[in-house]
């Protein structure tokens, strides 16, 4: 299905969930620049945030986008995933970003954040 052929929904729901796979993939990234750099500070707990918020809504679709139902109601078949990557690849994903997830926020846990160097005394 191209472009021309979706619904306003379904153009918008595209645009919307490009927007928001975007911002879990900085997330995913920067918690896993934070956990290497020993780093805390509010971006690394909002990244997280999202990532909790973004597992949830997986887990309450059984590991697809909560929101395929509307997606395909709307005119709009297609996988998210699967506009980017091959159908095995695209379904895949899920597993791996979610196993990528889990071990940054092991890592985020194991390796404690630096301490600030203080005023020479």
């Amino acid at each position: 299905m191209t472009w021309s052929q979706l619904s306003p929904q379904a153009k918008r729901f595209r645009v919307v969930h490009t927007a928001w796979s975007i911002a879990g993939l900085a997330s995913l990234g920067y918690l896993w620049v934070c956990a290497l750099a020993r780093r805390r500070d509010p971006g690394l707990a909002a990244g997280v945030t999202f990532l909790v918020v973004e597992g949830a809504g997986l887990m309450i679709g059984g590991g697809d986008c909560p929101m395929a139902g509307r997606q395909r109601e709307w005119g709009d078949p297609k996988p998210f995933f699967e506009l980017v990557l091959p159908p095995r690849a695209a379904k895949a994903a899920v597993p791996i970003l979610f196993s990528a997830s889990v071990a940054g926020l092991i890592a985020l846990a194991i390796r404690p954040a630096r301490r600030a160097a203080g005023p020479a005394a």
